[in-house]
């Protein structure tokens, strides 16, 4: 008989290792470097509204962060921004693309169990030289079996890179931190979406959980193989 499940995309960033929490270090030394021109709560959603505007243009990922946060520094400043300042946050841009690769809990074990029994697929954002670097360190490369860099998580993503592999959507299971890229349109493409939360959550990557029976929430990633199990 033929598995109900057959394919596992994995989210990478803040599911299979750390990720969110160099963004927020990086952004404390960002307000750190502009407190003489601003308030931090205002920094933070001029920040947050830069991000917004310039997804579409930079994409996800450390550079991108990087160009809103000089954007949001030349526009708090009026122009005054000094430039020892644009200085520093290059080098804290720099600084998050070196940083090594910490797993999260139980994905080693997890992922070498699941790749035993079904097929693996990376589904990631970002830039695509980082994340490559990033799952090359990882030591998990070897264990999926496809890896798609995406600029962005839609219906037609997880249509298009399930949809290459035996059973589709309709046999594939998205798994990761958030609802809006990870679960919400894997689940509308047809596929089961298995919401991973993490303690640290990017504000644009917010949404609401869909109404279907095939979302489901797990804990950490200890518990995917047993939920594996049971849908079969």
């Amino acid at each position: 008989m033929m598995r109900k499940l057959q394919t596992i995309g994995f989210d990478a960033d803040d599911t299979l290792w750390h990720n969110e929490r160099f963004f927020k270090l990086t952004q404390e030394r960002f307000e750190e470097l502009l407190s003489d021109y601003t308030d931090k709560s205002l920094l933070h959603d001029r920040l947050i509204q830069a991000e917004r505007r310039n997804i579409g243009h930079y994409g996800f990922g450390v550079k991108g962060f990087v160009l809103s946060m000089i954007e949001t520094a030349i526009d708090v400043t009026e122009g005054a921004v000094p430039g020892h300042v644009i200085r520093n946050i290059l080098d804290a841009g720099q600084d998050m693309l070196a940083h090594p690769i910490e797993l999260l809990p139980h994905v080693q074990t997890t992922v070498e169990t699941l790749a035993q029994s079904h097929r693996l697929v990376l589904i990631t954002k970002g830039d695509l030289l980082h994340q490559e670097r990033k799952l090359a360190q990882s030591g998990l490369g070897e264990l999926f079996d496809d890896v798609a860099i995406v600029s962005e998580k839609s219906v037609e993503t997880y249509q298009t890179v399930f949809g290459r592999h035996s059973g589709g959507v309709a046999a594939a299971m998205m798994v990761g931190n958030s609802m809006k890229s990870d679960v919400v349109p894997a689940v509308t493409a047809g596929s089961w979406g298995v919401f991973v939360p993490h303690d640290l959550e990017w504000d644009l990557e917010k949404a609401e959980p869909p109404k279907n029976p095939r979302f489901l929430e797990i804990a950490d990633l200890g518990d995917l193989p047993s939920l594996v199990a049971d849908i079969g």
